[in-house]
């Protein structure tokens, strides 16, 4: 890791301007931003935000959701938490508390202002960003459909001529996205396996 990558990383761990929209939430929580990349990262996971196992764990992905995403990805975790390869850059760092029904937060726009693009220039050997769900597509791909739509139209995303990394869009590896994805069998028959390519051939590349 070099110096110039731990001391952004040390910046967004030191990061506290949502403490006070944190306390106001039902989980009255600390802020504790997880920050996990490096600049010699070829694969970027752009996601929502961390759930409140990500939280305690302080590592991305820490959770059943992640157990789906490195199944999805075909990676096991030593590869999936190697940030020389692989770097994990949510659209909020930290776990953003539940609302009155306890569900997860929307993601504090505040924080993908911050620091998203100072991250992002800290990453220039992306070559394939995995956008996970509605925020993280609207930032990377400038989407304003439904995040179903945006995946059921991978192909012609993964196919854009725009300068930068390649894009694919992935619906949220929550279980609670189980009766989606048995509605629409076309993922895992047909985006799945170009995922997997993907991500091997990107891994596999010095």
């Amino acid at each position: 890791m070099s110096e110039a990558d731990v001391i952004l990383a040390r910046e967004i761990g030191a990061c506290r301007l949502c403490a006070g929209r944190f306390a106001a939430t039902a989980t009255q929580h600390e802020p504790r931003p997880v920050a996990w990349f490096q600049g010699s990262a070829r694969l970027l996971i752009a996601g929502q935000a961390p759930g409140l196992r990500v939280h305690e764990a302080g590592r991305p992905f820490a959770d059943r959701s992640g157990d789906r995403l490195r199944d999805w990805m075909g990676v096991d975790e030593a590869t999936f938490y190697d940030r020389d390869r692989i770097a994990v850059v949510p659209m909020a760092f930290c776990f953003p508390g539940y609302d009155a029904k306890g569900s997860d937060l929307p993601p504090p726009p505040i924080c993908a202002r911050t620091w998203h693009m100072r991250v992002l220039a800290a990453l220039p050997r992306v070559d394939l960003i995995l956008t996970i769900g509605a925020a993280a597509q609207r930032w990377h791909l400038g989407e304003k459909r439904k995040v179903g739509e945006v995946v059921a139209d991978w192909r012609a995303v993964l196919g854009r001529n725009s300068p930068g990394p390649r894009i694919l869009p992935l619906p949220h590896p929550s279980w609670r996205n189980t009766a989606w994805l048995k509605r629409n069998p076309w993922f895992e028959a047909e985006l799945l396996p170009v995922l997997r390519q993907e991500v091997a051939r990107i891994l596999e590349t010095p």
